[in-house]
């Protein structure tokens, strides 16, 4: 399935700071008339990290999920604002295992023409948030129901 225009939002979050955390992304094909469809979700539970780790799975999950639809241009649109201002050059990635990530997120980058990264407040992004809460909430539930 070819959709050239993707806007993807993506989450990704923690329960503590390292704690359980879980990654969002909601992925939507834009029709010539502007409309967005929802082609595509990732919601993962990533174990337990942090929630600029989580961030950045999210963001090479979605992408990685993206490339199945072969588009021209994606817009990316997330609430951290960290994550975008790393990527867009304007923050150096101090943390080595986030700048592992990093490297992740570029290489990833060089499979898409033509790319850009939009910062968006919290109720902006809520079919991500809903995502990484769900991936959480059942890995949660899974993990009682054993005990």
């Amino acid at each position: 399935m070819n959709h050239h225009h993707l806007r993807i939002y993506t989450d990704g979050g923690s329960r503590g700071n390292p704690g359980p955390a879980g990654i969002g992304g909601a992925i939507y094909a834009i029709h010539e008339d502007g409309t967005e469809e929802l082609v595509a979700e990732v919601s993962e539970y990533i174990g337990e990290t942090t929630n600029n780790q989580a961030e950045y799975r999210a963001i090479i999950a979605s992408l990685t999920k993206a490339l199945e639809f072969h588009p021209e241009k994606i817009d990316m649109r997330m609430d951290s604002e960290l994550a975008v201002k790393q990527i867009r050059g304007e923050y150096k990635v101090k943390n080595q295992d986030l700048a592992m990530r990093f490297l992740e997120v570029k290489n990833l980058c060089t499979k898409f023409k033509n790319m850009t990264w939009t910062h968006v407040r919290r109720e902006r992004n809520t079919a991500a948030d809903a995502l990484v809460n769900l991936a959480i909430d059942q890995a949660m539930n899974k993990r009682h129901k054993e005990t």
